[in-house]
């Protein structure tokens, strides 16, 4: 039975490398060897996948989601795939490892930022000199975290100890709902950055009285 937690398997220059961030290797390759499949002898179902992210996104944006689709779109990929990648033998989930949430974590802070500055000029930075907003910044970043993390985490916790007292049929229906448990998880990560994206790119300025 795999270890609930990263074991190291080697180490690179003194550098451990963790059977996370190997398993991650292999799925960014199994991922973009997918990609490039479906682009060559199924086109339709790479559109189907952006227009269901759009979809999703779109539901909760108040303005055109292109310019932040291939952020997006790369976070729910990412993630749905990392979150289910653990039913492949001798491979593990990725966002296992509590270091991977919070790297998924950060992009989305620096990418709210970035998406703000871009939007509203360096004048969005003044939203960010009240200390509550500064708080709120780094309060849903480990929330982000956490909620990933911990929701893999006690999937696979339940899965191995069930697989402990009945290894036969019982896993394979806790395999089946870690895998949906980390697509939805997928969905929420996604969801909650599109909510952070549009907060930060919203425009603040009031609109003139109309004349009489």
């Amino acid at each position: 039975m795999k270890g609930l937690f990263p074991e190291v398997l080697f180490e690179v220059l003194g550098v451990p490398v963790r059977d996370t961030v190997v398993s991650t290797w292999f799925m960014i390759l199994v991922i973009a060897w997918a990609v490039y499949v479906l682009g060559r002898r199924k086109p339709e179902a790479l559109e189907m996948l952006v227009g269901f992210v759009m979809d999703i996104v779109s539901g909760v944006m108040g303005r055109p989601v292109e310019p932040y689709l291939p952020l997006l779109g790369s976070l729910t990929i990412f993630i749905a795939v990392a979150n289910t990648f653990g039913a492949v033998p001798v491979f593990v989930s990725p966002t296992r490892d509590i270091n991977t949430p919070a790297a998924l974590a950060l992009v989305v802070l620096f990418s709210v930022h970035y998406f703000g500055i871009r939007e509203r000029g360096l004048g969005y930075l003044k939203s960010l000199a009240n200390p509550l907003e500064t708080i709120s910044q780094l309060s849903r970043t480990l929330s982000l975290t956490l909620r990933l993390f911990g929701n893999v985490i006690s999937t696979e916790l339940i899965t191995a100890v069930v697989f402990s007292l009945v290894p036969l049929i019982a896993p394979l229906l806790f395999i089946a709902f870690s895998m949906f448990t980390g697509i939805l998880q997928a969905y929420i990560f996604t969801v909650l950055a599109a909510v952070y994206i549009d907060a930060a790119v919203a425009s603040h300025e009031i609109s003139p009285p109309s004349a009489a």
